[in-house]
């Protein structure tokens, strides 16, 4: 009887904004979540920014020494294993910044042959 009543609610478009567990569906079949719901952690870069990584290290090392403080080793132990694994990612992030600033470094550097016919160029000049 009441099959052609009208609903009382009306959907509302989805705001991009707002997080939502989304799932990308590959071309075969799979989905990009991975089941571990890090979705988000891993999209932003967090574990990416060097000042990021040696802040979230020095905050766990301030949390171990205040639980050692407490009386609490096992606690304190935690703390420092995740402070481990943040100065392992920190020193990961250095090394690969350095050998980035060499690459481009040399990069820049212009061939010795150039600056030869660079000055054979000045002096034809003069």
């Amino acid at each position: 009887m009441n099959n052609n009543r009208r609903r009382n609610f009306r959907s509302r478009p989805q705001k991009n904004n707002f997080r939502r567990r989304s799932v990308a569906i590959n071309s075969n079949g799979s989905s990009n979540l991975n089941g571990n719901g890090n979705l988000n952690f891993n999209r932003n870069g967090s574990m990416n920014n060097i000042h990021n990584v040696e802040k979230t290290m020095q905050k766990y090392q301030q949390l171990a020494k205040d639980a050692q403080s407490n009386g609490d080793p096992i606690l304190s132990q935690n703390y420092l294993q995740h402070a481990d694994h943040y100065l392992r990612r920190y020193n990961e992030l250095n090394e690969k910044r350095e050998s980035f600033n060499e690459k481009t470094t040399v990069d820049e550097k212009p061939s010795p042959k150039a600056d030869i016919k660079d000055t054979e160029s000045q002096q034809k000049v003069n």
